[in-house]
């Protein structure tokens, strides 16, 4: 019974490091019963090396994460005629809480009444809520300037962190963290309905962080004025598997700490593919429509709309709490073997489908803090997957 409680992924990875030899040793070794019995060491991890050279680097992507002090706005305004019900601003979240935000904006949307609900952007947050209303009954067309795949929520990390950047310290309403987590178990039963499906739209991955013995690697300097970020992820220990110590002679990393865990990761190509999808065989419909002022949403024949323009709304509602994260990716070609991600030196790397994801994210939450360069900085991504290389360079010459 004590089995049961490994991951699975983690006891495959587990008789993965025995060798050949060691199991022609099981053949004839020595009689292992009785007081004299040898213990047997447990196996070193065999872990597929990620292939991080420069030429492998298909393209660079830089999305802008929009933060507020006081946490995603959810409110309810009146703009001429039309209700408005605001779903935007959740920092490093936008993914990871799309199916609580959809329900909290869906409630408010259809508490009028209404049944005809126009959503405004079609990243994460505003393709969900869609699908989120369409499912509740409400006849739902979604108006952007771009589909999913050229909004900035194609460009994110796609792991689950669903208090990324959420909100600062003592900036929010005192009911937030109980919203927080009610948004959070919401979206996480949600995404298990996408596990297991074909394409892997989302689905489970290991998790390794690589500490060195000895003084931190120098980081870049962090932008003054951020904020402390507000951590909210003791609430839902009960969903968030835990990191655990692999001792040295059971891993192969030539570092001094080495922690393993498990995470949810969203392929967001595929995942993006089957939303939209869902949403159009519902009978849900997209218009290619782009709006400068609030003004211009009273033209709209729905009269509720939901507004889930993300860092856009900035522009669009004059939203100057909204402050620009800044994170890169540097994309490597798939590799379909590799089915672990790892964190070293404040680099991240993802195994998604769609390409393996290689991020500077700096000593703190604050990387990127004010910075709204949508350009790519190919010195940082060579640098990123340099420092990869080198870690699998030490690990072949150990």
């Amino acid at each position: 019974m004590a089995m049961a409680t490994l991951g699975r992924r983690a006891l495959l990875a587990g008789l993965g490091g025995w060798s050949a030899a060691g199991l022609a040793g099981c053949a004839g070794g020595p009689n292992l019963s009785g007081p004299s019995a040898v213990r047997l060491a447990r196996p070193r991890l065999l872990l597929p090396q990620v292939r991080a050279e420069l030429d492998r680097i298909t393209r660079v992507t830089v999305c802008l994460r929009p933060f507020r002090k006081a946490g995603p706005r959810l409110d309810v305004e009146t703009v001429g005629d039309k209700t408005v019900v605001h779903n935007y601003g959740h920092g490093g979240s936008g993914w990871s809480l799309s199916w609580g935000s959809a329900e909290v904006a869906t409630r408010k949307a259809l508490a009028g009444g209404a049944r005809d609900v126009a959503v405004i952007g079609c990243g994460a947050l505003g393709l969900t809520a869609a699908t989120v209303l369409r499912r509740a009954g409400a006849n739902v067309t979604i108006y952007a300037a771009d589909r999913l795949a050229d909004t900035r929520s194609s460009r994110a990390t796609g792991t689950w962190s669903p208090d990324s950047r959420i909100a600062a310290e003592g900036e929010t309403a005192a009911d937030f963290p109980e919203l927080w987590e009610a948004m959070c178990r919401t979206s996480f039963r949600g995404f298990q309905n996408y596990v297991g499906l074909a394409g892997s739209p989302v689905e489970w991955s290991e998790r390794y962080s690589l500490l060195e013995d000895g003084p931190s690697a120098p980081t870049h300097a962090e932008a003054s004025g951020a904020p402390r970020f507000l951590s909210l992820i003791d609430r839902v220990r009960d969903i968030t598997p835990k990191q655990t110590p692999v001792p040295p002679g059971e891993n192969p990393f030539p570092v001094g700490n080495v922690r393993r865990g498990a995470s949810l990761q969203f392929n967001v190509t595929e995942y993006a593919h089957v939303l939209m999808s869902d949403f159009l065989l519902a009978g849900g419909r997209i218009e290619t429509r782009v709006f400068n002022t609030p003004g211009e949403l009273t033209a709209l024949k729905e009269p509720v709309i939901v507004n889930c323009t993300g860092y856009g709304a900035r522009a669009l509602w004059k939203d100057e709490s909204i402050v620009p994260v800044r994170g890169q990716i540097a994309w490597l070609i798939p590799q379909p073997e590799l089915t672990y991600g790892l964190y070293y030196r404040h680099i991240s790397v993802l195994p998604r489908r769609d390409g393996i994801v290689v991020q500077q994210v700096g000593g703190s939450e604050a990387y990127g803090w004010g910075d709204d360069r949508e350009v790519p900085d190919l010195t940082e991504a060579h640098e990123a997957v340099s420092t990869i290389a080198a870690l699998f360079a030490r690990m072949a010459a150990a």
